[in-house]
């Protein structure tokens, strides 16, 4: 996490700081922030050699999307919100609805797509990879808790 932080700093990025060892980094970009996801981005494939797509969103995206959580939250670790990296087709929505789910609950709302599981990630029903296939979009899913602590990180 050293170099990701170090590797933001250096497109100027400033107040740069990471949670986890996901990928979760909090900055303030020096521009638009998705003109530096697609900088970040190409930073990472030229000094680490692989391809790593970058989505981000403002600590106010973020608070929103927690307070927009449609499920009732049995356990934070159960329920899940992947961000999008772009909003997904209606249609798409549509195809992916049809797939098995068992117990498990997700719903797209904007470019977020909230997931609750009922039993934990670990022994679920729903596969969220065959879900993000279908909705022809990328996201990056965290739970409820490393969601409220980013959040917490960026002074929201």
């Amino acid at each position: 996490m050293a170099q990701w932080r170090s590797l933001a700093e250096s497109l100027g990025a400033t107040e740069v700081t990471s949670y986890l060892a996901s990928g979760n980094l909090l900055c303030t970009p020096p521009g638009p922030h998705m003109d530096f996801d697609r900088t970040l981005q190409d930073a990472v494939q030229a000094r680490f050699g692989f391809f790593r797509e970058v989505i981000s969103r403002s600590g106010e995206e973020v608070s929103a999307a927690l307070a927009g959580h449609p499920f009732e939250e049995i356990d934070p670790r159960f329920s899940h919100i992947s961000f999008l990296h772009s909003a997904p087709e209606a249609e798409a929505v549509a195809a992916a609805a049809r797939l098995e789910t068992g117990q498990d609950r997700w719903q797209v709302i904007g470019r977020e797509m909230h997931l609750r599981y009922a039993n934990g990630a670990g022994s679920a029903q729903m596969k969220e990879a065959a879900i993000t296939r279908s909705l022809g979009v990328t996201g990056t899913a965290r739970n409820l808790n490393t969601v409220r602590k980013l959040i917490e990180l960026a002074g929201n």
